[in-house]
Formats: C-alpha cells, sequence, structure tokens
C-alpha cells in the first residue's frame, strides 16, 4: 500500500509521528544562494562494512556542530568540524521556526539519482528519546518515504523541494523510518541538512 502526499503543507496527519512541513520556508533566491554557499562545505563519501565487505556510502557527508556534539551512526563515529557561517545562518532560522535548540548538523550531498540513503531511524542514543530535528533541502527535488516501523509495507511518500523545511518531533523517529530512494531519473544534485541536538549526558 503507498500513500501519497505530494504538495503537502502543514503537520501530516500520521499515527505515532509529528512532521510538518513548510513549503519554500526559504525563498527560492534565498536558498538558490545558500546551495551556492555549500560548496564550502568539507564533503567526504564515506566507507561502511555490511556484512563484511567495504562499501562507499552511496552520497557525499559532512558532520559539523559544537565540539563536544561527536556522533555515532552506521558504526562510525563523526568528530563535528567547527560550525561556517553558512550553516550557523541557516541554524539560526531554523532553531526560530522549530522552537529547538540544535548543537550540529550532518550535511548530506546527494549528486545524482544514483545516491541515496536507505530505510532507517535516527534514533541513536545521542539524540535522546523524542528528537526534534530540522531537515533543510536545497537543489534537485526529491521523493522522501516513510514507513511505520510496525507496517513496514504501508508507505508514505512525498516531495522535498528546493527551499523546504521539514521538522520531525515527537514518536517520529521511534515509532518511523525514512528513506531517499534512488532514481534512475536524470536529476541534479541535492543538499540536505539535518539539525539535531546531541547529548552525551
Amino acid at each position: 500500500m503507498q500513500g501519497r502526499l505530494w504538495e503537502v503543507e502543514g503537520e501530516l496527519n500520521l499515527q505515532d509521528a509529528s512532521i510538518v512541513i513548510h513549503r519554500q520556508y526559504f525563498s527560492p533566491l534565498i536558498a538558490s544562494a545558500y546551495l551556492k554557499r555549500l560548496k564550502s562545505v568539507s564533503w567526504k563519501q564515506e566507507e561502511l562494512i555490511v556484512f563484511g565487505k567495504k562499501h562507499l556510502e552511496p552520497r557525499e557527508t559532512a558532520w559539523y556542530g559544537d565540539k563536544e556534539a561527536s556522533y555515532t551512526y552506521s558504526g562510525l563515529t563523526h568528530k563535528p568540524k567547527p560550525w561556517i557561517p553558512v550553516l550557523d545562518e541557516i541554524r539560526n532560522d531554523v532553531t526560530a521556526i522549530a522552537r529547538a535548540s540544535f548543537n550540529s548538523v550532518l550535511a548530506n550531498r546527494y549528486r545524482d539519482g544514483q545516491d541515496g540513503v536507505a530505510w532507517h531511524a535516527d534514533d541513536e542514543f545521542e539524540l535522546g528519546e523524542n528528537p526534534v530535528i530540522g531537515s533543510v533541502s536545497f537543489g534537485q527535488t526529491r521523493r522522501f518515504q516513510l514507513r511505520h516501523k510496525y507496517e513496514p509495507r504501508a508507505v508514505v511518500s512525498l516531495d522535498l523541494h528546493h527551499g523546504d523545511l521539514m521538522v520531525m518531533s515527537g514518536g517520529t523517529q521511534k515509532f518511523w523510518e525514512h528513506q531517499i530512494p534512488k532514481t534512475k531519473q536524470s536529476i541534479t544534485e541535492r543538499i540536505n541538512l539535518t539539525f539535531r541536538n546531541i547529548n552525551h549526558g
């Protein structure tokens, strides 16, 4: 079963989740300026070990944040690079709309349709029980999919566009997984920033 929420704005009506979409929170002009400035991010394609074999992660990533905001996911521990002005500026805007504080950001660069990210939840211990995550999209529109952990065959899909801001909170990470599927379409670059608060206490 597939649920489609292509152009929804506002809160998604999903059980056990709190997800709010702000379409073009960043205007096209501002979003395009940010996309250019994000070229200064120190992108890196990580190497993962899956079932004993090494694989290159199908996207480029970077981890920035406060000094203490180290983060472990997919078996890798990431020590944050210091904030750069463009990320700090965007963080301030996302903080205002999400009404939450963020001490770190995971930057993802999807170079083309062959880049993506598999099903997962941002439910690592460092994020706490009900994390607030502010997710900003710049560049190419990409399909974003969700599925409930207890009903994995029921997939909900929506498109995230240039300048869109999505805020996930409440039990979203506890009960739902999400992915950016690969596509055979000829598409261009998308950069996604997911702002988080890491707490090792």
